[in-house]
């Protein structure tokens, strides 16, 4: 999960870190005028996204009067599909130099690795591409609780080197560098990371803080999430889009692959997907995207990513068709049961109930074609047969594949082909 820069800078606070002063976080222009603060000041768009200076997100004012134009531009700022909802203002620092501080983990050994660098405030993996002799990277293979004072020592002169200060900077970094290792520790982070540290006359600064935070060990960081007044778990990369938010208070994992801000393609087939576990649903987005390049001139784009859970109930299951139903870019759902833990009659139901729901009430109705194979698949058969007898109107768009007649492949193509064919589509 990851916290916003001012929620990482309290963080640092708390941890003996030099951060610049934080004067407040603001949800609209008016607000500044309560707000008492120094001036020149800095305006920065709080987004769970990178690239925020390069999008025109951080600006500094003058005065009042500026500060308040600025801010009412970046509020009207769109960020990587993001909108710009909270504003961080804090003091300017002088910058003399600056370099790069992150500890993260190698997903290849899980050993804890420190990396450094005197390019601060460039993008560390366009340095280790264009600079490579730029960046010092050190792997724990003890995985050790704390920096030795050795390695802090030897990191901080290749930086206090590199950045030909008149002052000895050296013990004050490798301080840093210490209380950044601690900071990733202490709060089970996957990531910590401080890109620029900024050199000022007075001594070093973390003009930027990112913290990202281990989903698996949230429960032991309570105080913290309490401290910073968090509530609901976020993504680790980005904001939530309202989709997933609704998913995560209905109980299932779901990722939209497109931003909120996204202009449908009317030449495009765009295919939500209800699959039956998280290995499944990856698979289904892959031949999903495949068959549209191979079958159709890249004209089908798969939109979500979603995941049951094992044993979902029925209402859950419901929810999972509500919501793509709900969303206006999906113009066809595909789905899919293959063995596993989960109740395929459960299943069956939760689809039935979305749809007849939905068609009784006059809500937008969309095709669904998919294949359904596992446990209890004699009753889900049954049930959906009769089902389809009862109500022939409402699941009169609904093609499921109960059994191992027809491979899922196939499946995903007739449905593409049948949906296009709606919209004019002609091979």
């Amino acid at each position: 999960m990851k916290l916003y820069e001012y929620e990482a800078k309290k963080v640092f606070q708390t941890m003996g870190i030099p951060t610049p002063k934080q004067y407040g976080v603001i949800h609209s222009p008016n607000e500044l005028d309560a707000i008492p603060m120094e001036f020149p000041v800095m305006l920065k768009s709080m987004v769970l996204v990178g690239g925020r200076g390069k999008a025109g997100g951080i600006k500094k004012a003058k005065n009042r009067e500026e500060a308040k134009r600025i801010a009412t531009e970046l509020f009207k700022l769109v960020i990587k599909g993001f909108p710009v909802e909270c504003i961080l203002l804090e003091e300017v620092v002088e910058e003399a130099g600056a370099c790069y501080i992150g500890i993260t983990m190698d997903p290849a050994t899980f050993n804890n690795v420190v990396i450094v660098s005197a390019s601060g405030g460039v993008d560390i993996e366009q340095v280790a591409v264009e600079k490579p002799e730029a960046i010092i990277k050190r792997e724990l293979p003890d995985n050790a609780k704390e920096l030795s004072k050795n390695l802090t020592r030897e990191l901080a002169a290749f930086l206090a080197a590199q950045l030909k200060n008149k002052k000895d900077i050296t013990g004050s970094l490798a301080d840093i560098i210490a209380q950044v290792y601690a900071t990733y520790q202490r709060f089970d982070a996957r990531l910590c990371e401080i890109n620029p540290l900024i050199i000022t006359p007075t001594g070093a600064v973390a003009a930027d803080a990112k913290l990202v935070l281990d989903d698996n060990a949230l429960f032991r960081q309570v105080e913290l999430l309490e401290m910073l007044g968090i509530t609901e778990k976020r993504h680790d990369v980005a904001e939530r889009t309202k989709n997933e938010l609704r998913a995560q208070s209905a109980g299932f994992p779901y990722i939209d692959l497109l931003p909120e801000t996204f202009t449908k393609d009317p030449k495009k087939l765009y295919v939500g997907l209800i699959p039956g576990g998280a290995g499944y649903g990856i698979f289904s987005i892959d031949e999903v995207a495949t068959i549209g390049n191979r079958y159709f001139h890249d004209r089908v784009v798969p939109v979500n990513f979603m995941d049951s859970g094992g044993g979902p109930p029925q209402n859950r299951v419901a929810e999972m068709f509500h919501l793509l139903m709900d969303y206006p870019v999906v113009d066809l759902i595909v789905t899919s049961r293959f063995g596993g833990i989960s109740s395929c009659d459960i299943f069956i139901r939760g689809m039935v109930q979305a749809v007849k729901e939905r068609y009784e009430s006059g809500k937008r109705m969309v095709p669904i074609y998919g294949r359904m194979v596992g446990t209890d698949l004699p009753s889900a058969r049954t049930f959906l047969e009769r089902a389809k007898l009862e109500n022939p109107e409402a699941l009169r768009y609904v093609t499921i594949y109960v059994g191992n007649q027809r491979i899922m492949a196939d499946v995903i193509r007739e449905g593409i082909q049948k949906a296009l064919e709606s919209k004019g589509w002609k091979p």
